[in-house]
């Protein structure tokens, strides 16, 4: 019982990381979604819109896009928490399937407008998500089912 415990105190501490990190980088993405380092992402994505050279005005609306998401990242960010708080604080199980639905929710559609715009990065780290939380959250659901 006790190596149950602990892996549920590893697991939960795994997931608020995970929030803190969307927190990050959701207020990091205003401020470095022009940096020099994202250039052939930038490219990348335009290239898929436009043969060619793409507009002028095509950069800073794509920066806009960005930074957009980057607040909505900020929302899903304080939602994650306050899900696991309840989730750890109160062993909620509901909690745990609320975060696994809006997984679920989110990553096919996202995954497929992603495919669909061949964003290949996209596909890659909606991938990597998948496979970071669902395991986690659903050992959690399973294990804090009542008794």
């Amino acid at each position: 019982m006790e190596s149950r415990n602990h892996t549920r105190q590893y697991l939960v501490g795994y997931l608020y990381l995970a929030a803190m990190a969307h927190l990050l980088a959701g207020l990091a993405l205003p401020w470095i979604a022009d940096a020099a380092l994202f250039d052939g992402y930038h490219r990348s994505i335009e290239q898929q819109f436009w043969s060619g050279s793409a507009p002028p005005p095509a950069r800073p609306q794509q920066l806009w896009w960005i930074a957009l998401f980057g607040a909505t990242v900020q929302n899903l960010a304080v939602w994650m928490l306050a899900l696991v708080h309840l989730g750890h604080r109160h062993r909620l199980r509901a909690a745990w399937g609320w975060l696994i639905a809006g997984l679920l929710l989110w990553a096919p559609q996202d995954m497929l407008i992603s495919l669909q715009a061949k964003a290949w990065p996209h596909l890659w780290l909606d991938g990597a998500v998948l496979l970071a939380l669902l395991p986690p959250l659903l050992w959690l659901w399973n294990k804090d089912r009542p008794s």
